[in-house]
Protein backbone atom coordinates (compact mmCIF):
# COMPACT_ATOMS: atom_id res chain seq x y z
CA UNK A 1 0.00 0.00 0.00
CA UNK A 2 1.23 3.52 -0.78
CA UNK A 3 2.15 5.55 2.35
CA UNK A 4 -0.20 8.53 1.94
CA UNK A 5 -3.92 7.75 1.64
CA UNK A 6 -6.32 10.43 0.46
CA UNK A 7 -8.02 11.72 3.60
CA UNK A 8 -11.08 13.96 3.58
CA UNK A 9 -11.59 15.22 7.10
CA UNK A 10 -14.98 15.42 8.78
CA UNK A 11 -16.48 18.90 8.51
CA UNK A 12 -18.05 18.61 11.97
CA UNK A 13 -16.77 16.78 15.07
CA UNK A 14 -15.58 13.40 13.82
CA UNK A 15 -17.47 10.45 15.32
CA UNK A 16 -17.04 7.89 12.50
CA UNK A 17 -14.65 6.75 9.75
CA UNK A 18 -15.23 5.34 6.28
CA UNK A 19 -12.38 3.47 4.55
CA UNK A 20 -13.00 2.99 0.80
CA UNK A 21 -10.81 0.89 -1.53
CA UNK A 22 -10.43 1.61 -5.25
CA UNK A 23 -10.48 -0.88 -8.12
CA UNK A 24 -7.60 -2.27 -10.20
CA UNK A 25 -5.43 0.41 -11.83
CA UNK A 26 -7.06 3.30 -9.94
CA UNK A 27 -5.84 5.35 -6.95
CA UNK A 28 -7.39 6.70 -3.75
CA UNK A 29 -8.23 9.90 -5.65
CA UNK A 30 -10.60 7.97 -7.95
CA UNK A 31 -13.37 7.63 -5.35
CA UNK A 32 -12.51 10.14 -2.61
CA UNK A 33 -14.67 13.09 -3.73
CA UNK A 34 -17.57 10.78 -4.70
CA UNK A 35 -17.62 9.15 -1.25
CA UNK A 36 -17.15 12.50 0.50
CA UNK A 37 -20.26 13.80 -1.28
CA UNK A 38 -22.49 11.06 0.17
CA UNK A 39 -21.20 10.94 3.75
CA UNK A 40 -22.39 12.90 6.77
CA UNK A 41 -20.27 15.83 8.07
CA UNK A 42 -19.19 13.77 11.11
CA UNK A 43 -17.49 11.08 8.97
CA UNK A 44 -13.81 11.08 7.98
CA UNK A 45 -13.17 9.46 4.58
CA UNK A 46 -9.94 7.50 4.02
CA UNK A 47 -9.09 6.29 0.49
CA UNK A 48 -5.74 4.48 0.36
CA UNK A 49 -3.88 3.70 -2.87
CA UNK A 50 -2.70 0.15 -3.56
CA UNK A 51 0.96 -0.51 -4.29
CA UNK A 52 1.99 -0.76 -7.95
CA UNK A 53 2.70 -4.35 -9.01
CA UNK A 54 2.73 -6.52 -12.15
CA UNK A 55 -0.77 -7.91 -12.78
CA UNK A 56 -0.93 -11.33 -14.45
CA UNK A 57 -4.42 -10.71 -15.87
CA UNK A 58 -3.10 -7.62 -17.70
CA UNK A 59 -0.07 -9.34 -19.29
CA UNK A 60 2.21 -8.44 -16.38
CA UNK A 61 1.76 -4.66 -16.76
CA UNK A 62 2.47 -2.76 -13.55
CA UNK A 63 -0.43 -0.86 -11.99
CA UNK A 64 -1.97 -0.15 -8.57
CA UNK A 65 -3.40 -3.47 -7.39
CA UNK A 66 -4.34 -4.79 -3.95
CA UNK A 67 -3.20 -8.30 -4.94
CA UNK A 68 -2.36 -10.12 -8.17
CA UNK A 69 -5.32 -11.04 -10.37
CA UNK A 70 -4.43 -14.15 -12.33
CA UNK A 71 -7.64 -14.69 -14.26
CA UNK A 72 -11.31 -13.77 -14.10
CA UNK A 73 -12.40 -17.35 -13.62
CA UNK A 74 -14.30 -18.28 -10.47
CA UNK A 75 -12.56 -21.67 -10.16
CA UNK A 76 -8.98 -20.58 -10.95
CA UNK A 77 -6.17 -20.39 -8.35
CA UNK A 78 -5.96 -17.03 -6.56
CA UNK A 79 -3.11 -14.95 -5.15
CA UNK A 80 -3.89 -16.17 -1.63
CA UNK A 81 -0.74 -14.73 -0.09
CA UNK A 82 -1.40 -11.32 -1.65
CA UNK A 83 -5.05 -11.30 -0.54
CA UNK A 84 -4.06 -12.12 3.05
CA UNK A 85 -1.27 -9.51 3.02
CA UNK A 86 -3.68 -6.83 1.73
CA UNK A 87 -6.28 -7.87 4.32
CA UNK A 88 -3.70 -7.35 7.08
CA UNK A 89 -3.05 -3.83 5.75
CA UNK A 90 -6.77 -2.98 5.91
CA UNK A 91 -7.05 -4.47 9.40
CA UNK A 92 -4.11 -2.20 10.36
CA UNK A 93 -6.02 0.83 9.03
CA UNK A 94 -9.03 -0.16 11.15
CA UNK A 95 -6.75 -0.46 14.21
CA UNK A 96 -5.34 3.03 13.52
CA UNK A 97 -8.85 4.51 13.58
CA UNK A 98 -9.64 2.69 16.84
CA UNK A 99 -6.40 4.05 18.37
CA UNK A 100 -7.47 7.56 17.33
CA UNK A 101 -10.65 7.15 19.42
CA UNK A 102 -13.24 5.92 16.89
CA UNK A 103 -15.19 2.86 18.16
CA UNK A 104 -15.15 -0.22 15.90
CA UNK A 105 -18.94 0.03 15.51
CA UNK A 106 -18.41 3.48 13.92
CA UNK A 107 -15.98 2.29 11.21
CA UNK A 108 -17.40 1.39 7.79
CA UNK A 109 -15.47 -0.39 5.04
CA UNK A 110 -16.23 -0.17 1.34
CA UNK A 111 -14.75 -0.71 -2.08
CA UNK A 112 -15.30 -1.11 -5.81
CA UNK A 113 -14.37 -4.18 -7.92
CA UNK A 114 -11.03 -5.55 -6.63
CA UNK A 115 -11.27 -3.03 -3.76
CA UNK A 116 -14.80 -4.22 -2.97
CA UNK A 117 -13.59 -7.80 -2.93
CA UNK A 118 -10.82 -6.88 -0.48
CA UNK A 119 -13.20 -4.83 1.70
CA UNK A 120 -15.59 -7.79 1.91
CA UNK A 121 -12.76 -10.22 2.76
CA UNK A 122 -11.30 -7.83 5.35
CA UNK A 123 -14.68 -7.23 7.02
CA UNK A 124 -15.55 -10.93 7.23
CA UNK A 125 -12.15 -11.81 8.72
CA UNK A 126 -12.06 -8.99 11.28
CA UNK A 127 -12.85 -10.36 14.77
CA UNK A 128 -15.25 -7.62 15.84
CA UNK A 129 -18.41 -5.87 14.60
CA UNK A 130 -17.67 -3.13 12.09
CA UNK A 131 -20.46 -0.67 11.23
CA UNK A 132 -20.76 -2.56 7.94
CA UNK A 133 -19.21 -3.12 4.53
CA UNK A 134 -20.16 -1.84 1.06
CA UNK A 135 -19.05 -4.19 -1.73
CA UNK A 136 -19.64 -2.82 -5.21
CA UNK A 137 -19.35 -4.84 -8.46
CA UNK A 138 -17.23 -7.53 -6.86
CA UNK A 139 -16.85 -11.07 -5.52
CA UNK A 140 -15.61 -12.85 -2.37
CA UNK A 141 -11.90 -13.72 -2.68
CA UNK A 142 -10.68 -17.05 -1.25
CA UNK A 143 -14.34 -18.18 -1.22
CA UNK A 144 -13.32 -21.82 -0.77
CA UNK A 145 -12.06 -20.91 2.74
CA UNK A 146 -15.49 -19.65 3.83
CA UNK A 147 -17.41 -19.88 6.09
CA UNK A 148 -14.44 -21.32 8.04
CA UNK A 149 -12.41 -18.11 7.70
CA UNK A 150 -15.18 -15.87 9.12
CA UNK A 151 -14.19 -14.07 12.31
CA UNK A 152 -16.80 -11.30 12.26
CA UNK A 153 -20.17 -11.71 13.98
CA UNK A 154 -22.85 -13.02 11.62
CA UNK A 155 -24.83 -9.79 12.08
CA UNK A 156 -22.22 -7.73 10.13
CA UNK A 157 -24.26 -5.48 7.77
CA UNK A 158 -23.26 -6.21 4.15
CA UNK A 159 -24.35 -3.91 1.28
CA UNK A 160 -23.71 -5.49 -2.12
CA UNK A 161 -24.34 -3.71 -5.41
CA UNK A 162 -23.88 -4.87 -9.00
CA UNK A 163 -24.87 -3.75 -12.50
CA UNK A 164 -26.65 -6.44 -14.51
CA UNK A 165 -24.67 -5.51 -17.66
CA UNK A 166 -21.20 -5.72 -16.07
CA UNK A 167 -18.76 -7.08 -18.72
CA UNK A 168 -15.75 -7.22 -16.34
CA UNK A 169 -17.00 -8.83 -13.12
CA UNK A 170 -20.08 -10.74 -14.29
CA UNK A 171 -23.38 -9.94 -12.56
CA UNK A 172 -23.71 -13.69 -11.94
CA UNK A 173 -20.62 -13.51 -9.69
CA UNK A 174 -22.30 -10.87 -7.55
CA UNK A 175 -25.46 -12.97 -7.33
CA UNK A 176 -23.50 -16.14 -6.48
CA UNK A 177 -21.51 -14.24 -3.83
CA UNK A 178 -24.70 -12.92 -2.21
CA UNK A 179 -26.35 -16.37 -2.27
CA UNK A 180 -23.24 -17.93 -0.71
CA UNK A 181 -22.94 -15.23 1.97
CA UNK A 182 -26.58 -15.73 2.92
CA UNK A 183 -25.78 -19.32 3.95
CA UNK A 184 -23.69 -18.07 6.90
CA UNK A 185 -24.27 -14.30 7.32
CA UNK A 186 -27.56 -12.80 8.52
CA UNK A 187 -27.59 -9.18 7.35
CA UNK A 188 -27.14 -8.93 3.56
CA UNK A 189 -28.62 -6.45 1.13
CA UNK A 190 -28.04 -7.16 -2.60
CA UNK A 191 -28.89 -4.33 -4.99
CA UNK A 192 -29.19 -4.77 -8.76
CA UNK A 193 -28.85 -1.85 -11.18
CA UNK A 194 -30.44 -2.40 -14.58
CA UNK A 195 -28.26 -1.51 -17.56
CA UNK A 196 -25.25 -0.61 -15.37
CA UNK A 197 -21.86 -1.80 -16.63
CA UNK A 198 -18.64 -2.01 -14.54
CA UNK A 199 -19.09 1.38 -12.90
CA UNK A 200 -21.33 3.28 -10.52
CA UNK A 201 -24.53 5.29 -11.02
CA UNK A 202 -26.59 8.01 -9.35
CA UNK A 203 -29.09 5.38 -8.20
CA UNK A 204 -26.35 3.26 -6.63
CA UNK A 205 -24.78 6.29 -4.91
CA UNK A 206 -28.21 7.22 -3.52
CA UNK A 207 -28.57 3.71 -2.04
CA UNK A 208 -25.03 3.89 -0.63
CA UNK A 209 -25.84 7.23 1.01
CA UNK A 210 -28.90 5.69 2.69
CA UNK A 211 -26.78 2.74 3.91
CA UNK A 212 -24.08 5.08 5.27
CA UNK A 213 -26.70 7.21 7.07
CA UNK A 214 -28.23 4.07 8.57
CA UNK A 215 -24.94 2.53 9.70
CA UNK A 216 -23.16 5.74 10.76
CA UNK A 217 -25.87 8.13 11.98
CA UNK A 218 -24.88 11.45 13.52
CA UNK A 219 -24.30 11.21 17.29
CA UNK A 220 -25.09 14.17 19.49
Amino acid sequence: MEPNPVIIAATAKQTASLIFLHGLGDTGHGWASTIAAIRGPHIKVICPTASTMPVTLNAGFRMPSWFDLRTLDATAPEDEEGILRATDLIHGMIEDEIKSGIPITRILLGGFSQGGALALHAALTYPDTLAGVMSLSCWLPRHAHFPGAVKSPTILPIFQAHGDCDPVVPFKWGQMTASFLKTFMKNIEFNTYQGLTHSSSEEELKDMKIFIERMLPAVF
